[in-house]
């Protein structure tokens, strides 16, 4: 059973290398709980014959762990050496017509639709199950604090998140997107308050994240 560590290991991935399942993608979301913007899912295929593959990637963890800076550069060290990733995203207009779950699946859903090579096994954090996905799977409590190839997807998905966030402050001027990226904070909500909603915010997330 792979055991628990402060940082991410490839624990998960040997197992099932040694299984056979030699495409093995981790997958995990950013932006779930925000106000605006979409939610984004990330997927990775580390290879299982890299020589080196921990030491290369010293440092991917948790993406709420690092600072922007540290995200940028572990990005394109994820990215060089995957065997396949890809990032899916549902827009807040999904959100408010599917919900959150649905749309979050959905936007992994297309993360895997993008793979190349197809994953032959899935690793996804906690929350991600994916039913509809006729591709065997397992759910990790704390997956991106302990599974790299999750970690690794947990910061594609929220560099991508990030840039197309920053993108949208100069779309909708006001609400403050590039600094806060669409979550709840109290500058954000007064913003709602007083802007009223804008075309990239969640509409069905108003009374539970906005009220009193």
């Amino acid at each position: 059973m792979p055991k628990k560590t402060d940082l991410p290991n490839l624990d998960y991935e040997l197992d099932l290398w040694q299984r056979g399942f030699f495409h093995v993608a981790g997958m995990d979301e950013a932006g779930r709980g925000a106000l605006a913007g979409p939610v984004f899912v990330g997927a990775v295929i580390l290879p299982p014959d890299h020589p080196d593959l921990s030491r290369t990637l010293a440092g991917v963890r948790d993406s709420k762990q690092m600072t922007p800076p540290e995200r940028e550069r572990r990005a394109a060290a994820i990215q060089s050496v995957a065997l396949a990733w890809a990032v899916g995203q549902a827009s807040a207009e999904e959100i408010d017509a599917l919900g959150i779950v649905s749309a979050t699946r959905q936007a992994a859903e297309r993360a895997i639709q993008a793979l190349g090579p197809a994953p032959a096994y899935l690793l996804t954090d906690y929350r991600l199950e994916l039913p509809g996905v006729p591709i065997p799977q397992l759910s990790i409590l704390k997956g991106d604090c302990r599974c790299l190839s999750i970690a690794a997807a947990s910061v594609l998905a929220k560099v991508r998140r990030d840039a197309f966030m920053r993108g949208l402050d100069g779309q909708y001027p006001g609400y403050g997107l590039a600094r806060h990226k669409g979550y709840g904070t109290e500058t954000h909500r007064a913003a709602i308050h007083r802007l009223g909603h804008s075309p990239v915010h969640r509409k069905t997330f108003r009374l539970k994240s906005e009220g009193s």
